[in-house]
């Protein structure tokens, strides 16, 4: 995949490859990654336009992060892990783009950050109606604010769980072995990223890879040989299906 912008143009990252200091350039210039923080400083204008009270942002806010981890979950286990995308030849590129291709090469850093014209819609459509309803334009702002910057904080977490370092802090190295246990051991739970509250609730967390079987299918998603005759449309975009993510140095082990 290339990228048309600045650095990231005709060049691949692979986190598998790269250091902290390496990550932090590549991210911080990262076309999707610079659109949100550009969005959050207008969120912050529009807020303090139209606001009328604090009390309304900050529960507008303290809203929008306790309601993302849910709407990840049920996107990340229903729709991303869903096999309906790609069934259909109108949708089958862009399951390929926001989640096959990632379990396909969970290290390479373009098809790791979410696609911009998928992750924006949703993060607008599910924060802005949560502050207007709790106190209006100001609130909506703050609301979608706080859904943007932590899009932001989610993603940058994503790469470190797939950067081969070993973290100091304990809720990193905790949710870094969580996900790279989706990756590379079964993707048929662990879905959170950084709040595995929801995996727990319903059922969908493990936290020792040893506690299940390894799936067949955690590099493939189940679009294997059978499916792919059946559905082409992913498979004429991506050419050989992999078994298993490319072996490079550095990559992490479960």
């Amino acid at each position: 995949m290339q990228i048309g912008m600045g650095p990231w143009s005709g060049r691949k990252y692979f986190l598998d490859k790269m250091n902290l200091a390496e990550l932090v350039r590549a991210y911080f210039t990262y076309p999707a990654i610079q659109a949100y923080l550009a969005l959050s400083v207008v969120g912050v204008g529009v807020m303090l336009y139209w606001a009328t009270d604090v009390q309304s942002l900050v529960v507008a806010g303290i809203a929008a992060i306790l309601v993302y981890p849910l709407v990840w979950y049920l996107l990340h286990r229903y729709v991303l892990h869903g096999r309906y995308l790609y069934k259909l030849p109108q949708t089958a590129a862009l399951w390929k783009r926001i989640h096959f291709d990632h379990h396909q090469d969970p290290n390479d850093l373009g098809v790791l950050f979410g696609a911009l014209y998928t992750t924006l819609p949703t993060i607008l459509a599910v924060t802005i109606p949560i502050g207007w309803l709790i106190g209006g334009p100001a609130a909506a702002a703050a609301a979608a604010t706080t859904g943007l910057l932590t899009t932001c904080f989610y993603e940058f977490c994503h790469c470190i769980q797939h950067l081969p370092f070993a973290p100091k802090s304990a809720f990193l190295r905790r949710i870094k072995k969580r996900h790279l246990a989706h990756h590379f051991h079964s993707e048929k739970g662990n879905f959170g990223i950084t709040n595995f509250l929801w995996d727990r609730l319903f059922g969908t967390l493990y936290k020792d890879p040893k506690s299940i079987p390894r799936s067949r299918t955690v590099f493939n998603l189940g679009y294997v040989e059978e499916e792919a005759l059946r559905f082409p449309w992913v498979a004429n975009l991506s050419g050989p299906l992999r078994a298993e993510a490319p072996a490079r140095k550095g990559a992490p082990q479960v």
